[in-house]
């Protein structure tokens, strides 16, 4: 998605290799430091924990609204591409429990960076987009348990992914990272055969 989808990022050139690690850097820098302070993270200390110089960050990135963005696809991106990954390297259920541990450790850096997505996400095709990613991943490993025999059938993916938003909201709104853990697993109840 970065590089291809939306925002200044779509008419960029591949980048070398070298240029193409420290921009994966400023992107996992990004991501931490939003999810630990929030929209008002130092551009300064993304560069400097990034191993680049600010110079390089603002050449990428010309606005944190920029960088935000950019933030916001990779972390999209990585969270799909993980349902794969899960789905090929962990027994079915496992890889679901595990990536849905990990949707929510998305929502909360997302809403470290909250007031900036606002204006980014009030495009509903941008909205859309990230769902069907997200509902596509999710029908993935919902289709593995169901192979491997351990999911109810005909279990909505849609309807995965509306609890694990209410889930991370609720996690959130009560500061208990650990809820959303035990949330999941009740949701999980509902999705594994008995």
């Amino acid at each position: 998605m970065t590089g291809t989808d939306g925002g200044a990022a779509t008419s960029r050139r591949p980048l070398r290799a070298d240029a193409q690690r420290n921009e994966d850097r400023l992107l996992e820098a990004a991501a931490a430091a939003f999810a630990r302070e929030g929209a008002g993270a130092s551009v300064k200390d993304i560069a400097r924990q990034a191993g680049v110089g600010v110079g390089t960050l603002y050449r990428r990135f010309p606005s944190k609204e920029l960088l935000i963005e950019a933030v916001y696809r990779h972390e999209v991106q990585r969270l799909c591409e993980a349902a794969d990954e899960l789905a090929a390297a962990l027994p079915a259920v496992e890889a679901l429990r595990t990536w849905m541990e990990r949707f929510i450790d998305f929502m909360a850096a997302k809403q470290g960076m909250a007031d900036a997505l606002r204006v980014i996400l009030t495009d509903e095709s941008e909205k859309l987009h990230t769902r069907t990613l997200l509902v596509d991943a999710i029908t993935h490993l919902l289709g593995a348990a169901e192979g491997a025999s351990v999911a109810r059938p005909g279990v909505d993916a849609r309807d995965v992914l509306m609890a694990l938003g209410g889930i991370s909201l609720m996690a959130a709104n009560e500061g208990q990272r650990e809820l959303g853990g035990r949330l999941i697993d009740l949701l999980l109840c509902g999705v594994v055969r008995g």
